[in-house]
Formats: structure tokens, sequence, C-alpha cells
């Protein structure tokens, strides 16, 4: 079994996942393998729910702030800013270069989608929130909402992912 799914059974349901394996009754995983799920959990939950708590904000192109408006990367850093502390780097494309690259089939709520909508790859950025669902700035005249992945027009312009797992650094 996947120590990492191990983990993920156990942080919500210790007796069950225990019975649903064969694993010994006595068995537990490390403490701090437990622990440090539950803070990424936590921490990817803060930045979905932040994100979340400025949809309806109009977008504006280099906007940085909730009252002047924001583009898809000022919504990305904002949030990782004011949920985290962590300096993001400007552009959707400067920050497709920092985190850790994630698959689409391991996506998890607060991961970075990025997507090519200038005929340009990484040229547009959103936060995972989960169920396939992401947040994002769009373009002039809309406003920070939710949308799908399952869009055709998303799924075809869909360029990567990346996890943002050491907040105090970005990476």
């Amino acid at each position: 079994m996947c120590p990492a799914l191990l983990a993920v059974l156990l942080a919500s349901q210790p007796a069950a996942a225990i019975e649903g394996f064969g694993l010994p009754e006595d068995f537990a995983p490390p403490t701090s393998t437990i622990s440090k799920f539950r803070e990424f959990t936590n921490r990817a939950s803060e930045v979905a729910l932040h994100a979340m708590s400025l949809l309806g904000i109009r977008y504006k192109m280099g906007g940085n702030t909730p009252e002047s408006g924001l583009d898809c990367s000022g919504l990305v850093r904002l949030v990782f800013q004011q949920t985290w502390g962590t300096a993001l780097p400007r552009t959707a494309e400067e920050i497709s270069r920092v985190g850790e690259h994630v698959e689409n089939h391991d996506l998890r709520p607060g991961d970075l989608v990025f997507f090519n909508t200038l005929r340009r790859t990484f040229s547009h950025v959103g936060i995972y929130l989960g169920d396939n669902k992401f947040i994002h700035s769009p373009s002039a005249g809309g406003k920070v909402r939710i949308e799908s992945m399952d869009l055709a027009y998303w799924k075809n312009r869909f360029n990567g992912a990346r996890r943002i797992n050491d907040p105090a650094t970005g990476r």
C-alpha cells in the first residue's frame, strides 16, 4: 500500500483504514507523516478558502489589490501572500517556474493550474479547488470566478500544474 494513501486514510479514519487493509491492529504510521499531511491539507484549504473570499472582485490587467481589481497572477500572489506570507513572482509565466510539477491526476486544492490563453504557454494561472474546478481572475470585463477544468476551452488550453510546498520560500 502506498504510504501517502495510508496516511490520508489514517488521518481521516484510523481504525477503518487499518481494518480494510489487513494491517496489524497496532500499526500506525509515524506521527510525523500524519502531521505533515494534516499541515499541508490545512494550508492548502486555507489557500482555497481565502481565494473564494475574493469571488466577484473585478478583473484589472496588472491589478494587485481587491480595491483596484486583480489579474490572474495578482489574485494568486495576493492569496499566497495573505495566507502563507509567500511572495510569488509577478507573472503567470514566472510563477510557473516555482514549486514542484504536479500531474493532472494528482491535483489537490491549493495547487496552481496554468493555461495558454494568449497563444503562449503559462499565460494564465488559477488556484485548483478540487472536483476539477479552479478559481481565477479571467479577463477584461470579468470578475474572479470558479470554473470547471472539464470545459473544452480550459481542457484544450491546460499547460500544467505546480504545488507550492514550502510557504516560506515559495518552493
